[in-house]
């Protein structure tokens, strides 16, 4: 078992690195500004799926074949990049009314949520991360690795999913000003599809 100060360690160490806006915070607020709060939140939950999941990848060992693969790590690599190209241009050139008073939205809970478990579980750069960086928490002789790599997975997929949640409630509430701006209504699917196809052309552009 994991002794109780290197997990608090641990974890003020990840609380400082996901409330750096990163691309998982970019994606969630775009989403919670534009379509609101509830958006927001689903797609922050969406992308704490995607991060159990690395973890069990990393657990099972699916992360050491990426990170030993460079073929099969630019295959997942061009595989993200244009998922969220295609999500980048839907969002620019999908015309959608938009209508908070009777709850309409660009885009609904569920449909934030899988994007972005998609998006999240497709970023290699997310799997080489966890294979990298838990380990270095880890003690064999304290116990069960396995058991270890997943507490720590799982604090750091609880402790982004607090992150996203509080900046999801930050710009719900200043998409909800803003959308009142007819100008902004014209607009806000052009800038979340931006945001999406730069962070589409940004995986693409990096190396392992």
């Amino acid at each position: 078992m994991i002794e109780p100060e290197v997990l608090a360690a641990y974890a003020l160490i990840v609380l400082g690195f996901v409330f750096i806006p990163g691309p998982a915070t970019l994606l969630t607020v775009a989403r919670a500004t534009t379509s609101g709060t509830k958006v927001g939140i689903a797609t922050g939950a969406g992308i704490t799926v995607g991060d159990f999941l690395h973890t069990i990848m990393a657990v099972v060992g699916i992360s050491a074949i990426i990170a030993a693969s460079a073929t099969l790590f630019t295959i997942v690599k061009f595989l993200g990049a244009a998922y969220l190209v295609y999500l980048g241009l839907k969002a620019a050139f999908e015309k959608v009314a938009v209508d908070l008073g009777q709850g309409r939205v660009p885009i609904s809970a569920p449909q934030a949520f899988r994007q972005a478990i998609l998006a999240e579980v497709l970023n290699p750069k997310t799997a080489l991360f966890f294979l990298a960086f838990l380990p270095q928490f880890v003690a064999p002789e304290k116990g069960s690795i396995v058991l270890q790599l997943t507490i720590l997975g799982l604090t750091f997929a609880a402790i982004g999913l607090f992150s996203t949640v509080a900046y999801s409630l930050a710009a719900g509430r200043l998409g909800n000003f803003l959308r009142r701006n007819p100008t902004v209504l014209k607009w806000q699917g052009k800038v979340v599809g931006g945001v999406y196809c730069a962070l589409g052309i940004r995986l693409a552009l990096q190396e392992r």
